[in-house]
């Protein structure tokens, strides 16, 4: 049973199957937080993603990013990520048609970042994550 149902711009429906969630900025104990360390922190989500699930393809959505101080400090200005890291498998009908519906399923890891600590669903989810485009992204297995 799936955790939620989104549906992208596409119109495609596609199944919430696992979801890892955590604080973009856990374990920043000082200083605060600009480019090179956000960088760090997209990368580092998206090499989590791919240790997560190795079987299935991986998609990173690029952040938003904010910027509420410009004077910052010795690293240059404040740049703030969205509050929740966010790693998720999605599931689907498979892309290929001529493919067994019964037999087939298409499988997209993703990784992204969100204000709230949210499970997307629906049509609300993030526009950026609703953008997948999942027939160019996603890959075809066997049940």
């Amino acid at each position: 049973m799936p955790l939620s149902h989104l549906v992208l711009s596409s119109g495609l429906s596609i199944e919430l199957a696992e979801l890892r969630m955590s604080s973009t900025y856990r374990g920043l104990l000082e200083g605060y937080p600009y480019k090179r360390i956000n960088d760090m922190r997209v990368t580092g989500l998206g090499r989590m993603a791919e240790r997560a699930f190795p079987s299935a393809p991986f998609h990173l959505v690029p952040p938003s990013r904010e910027y509420p101080d410009q004077s910052g400090g010795a690293f240059g200005p404040v740049e703030v990520l969205p509050a929740v890291a966010c790693i998720g498998l999605f599931v689907s009908t498979a892309v290929d048609p001529g493919l067994d519906p019964v037999l087939h399923r298409s499988a997209l890891a993703v990784a992204w970042f969100q204000p709230l600590p949210d499970v997307p669903s629906g049509t609300d989810a993030d526009p950026a994550l609703r953008a997948i485009r999942w027939e160019e992204l996603a890959r075809d297995h066997e049940l």
